[in-house]
């Protein structure tokens, strides 16, 4: 098979179909870069849940002077009562799964609330008394250590509430994979529209050559010699488009995910975010998954046409 016949094929078949090449560059470059999101997205919340579920903590509340929830009877915990606590936490029962413990007061958590609440109306009626004193427990092994830690401390005297933290990410990571379940949804939709206008170009290519076609499979032209130049159409177009998407993820997590959202002002001091090494693992994917989708949809395209 001469390789420049072939591309010279494929180069004229490309230029007598210019506005079909433009439509499947452009829709599979949406496509894919939809692709590439959710693959980010997974590789975010991956490294989001082992950032966050490594710092999770049970938080033990205790009751406040106007508390007559769960173990209070609207009288603050008494001393006595969290001295008991932090040596339930101590005994030999819960130690081999505590890593730390600290408590926190209330001026420390009328701090953290109102810079939580910075600019709501709420901080004016709020004092620190309002507040639960707590213990923050940080487990060994979160996933596994929680339930026993709860199970242990709920029922003490003094204590309103014991949360497991993770329940508030959960909620969290819940959202970011309906988002990537939704970018993967809209990628598969336009990854079939790619795939279905690459076969329409292969095959209106074909067509207006179905009589060059017809004079190789009589001559003894093989399959694979008519089939590549058509085949190669459809891979450049998709190539093109590949490698737009790929520059475009590049771009997202240069500029918005490290320029915006890694500032300090954002999230760049909360939590771990994807680098350009996670876009440069995802560009190939997308280079390769483009080549592919392309060269099986236009081999199936042209393949009505090597009978004569």
């Amino acid at each position: 098979m001469r390789l420049g016949l072939v591309l010279g094929e494929a180069g004229q078949g490309l230029r007598r179909n210019v506005a079909m090449v433009i439509s499947v560059i452009l829709v599979t470059f949406i496509s894919l870069t939809f692709v590439g999101t959710a693959i980010l997205l997974q590789m975010q919340i991956g490294q989001m849940k082992g950032y966050w579920y490594d710092k999770a903590q049970v938080a033990i509340y205790f009751c406040t002077s106007s508390d007559n929830t769960g173990n209070c009877t609207s009288a603050e915990a008494t001393a006595s009562q969290i001295a008991a606590v932090k040596a339930q936490l101590q005994s030999p029962t819960l130690k081999p799964y505590i890593k730390k413990i600290s408590l926190e007061t209330h001026e420390e958590a009328y701090q953290n609330f109102k810079q939580q609440f910075a600019g709501s109306p709420l901080v004016a009626f709020t004092t620190p008394a309002m507040l639960n004193e707590s213990y923050r427990v940080n487990l060994v092994n979160p996933s596994r250590d929680a339930a026993i830690v709860i199970e242990d401390t709920k029922g003490l005297a003094g204590v309103q509430d014991v949360e497991d933290q993770r329940a508030y990410l959960d909620q969290i990571f819940a959202v970011l994979n309906a988002a990537s379940f939704t970018a993967i949804g809209l990628a598969t939709l336009m990854l079939i529209a790619a795939v279905l206008l690459i076969a329409t170009t292969i095959r209106l290519s074909a067509f207006s050559r179905r009589r060059e076609i017809g004079i190789m499979r009589l001559v003894g032209a093989s399959n694979r010699y008519i089939q590549t130049p058509f085949i190669l159409e459809g891979i450049f177009a998709a190539l093109i488009g590949s490698v737009l998407a790929g520059g475009a993820i590049v771009g997202i997590v240069q500029y918005f995910v490290k320029g915006y959202l890694g500032s300090p002002a954002v999230l760049g001091s909360t939590t771990t975010l994807v680098g350009t090494g996670d876009a440069w693992i995802v560009f190939p994917i997308l280079v390769v998954l483009g080549a592919l989708l392309a060269s099986l949809s236009a081999g199936a395209a042209i393949s009505r046409y090597l009978k004569v």
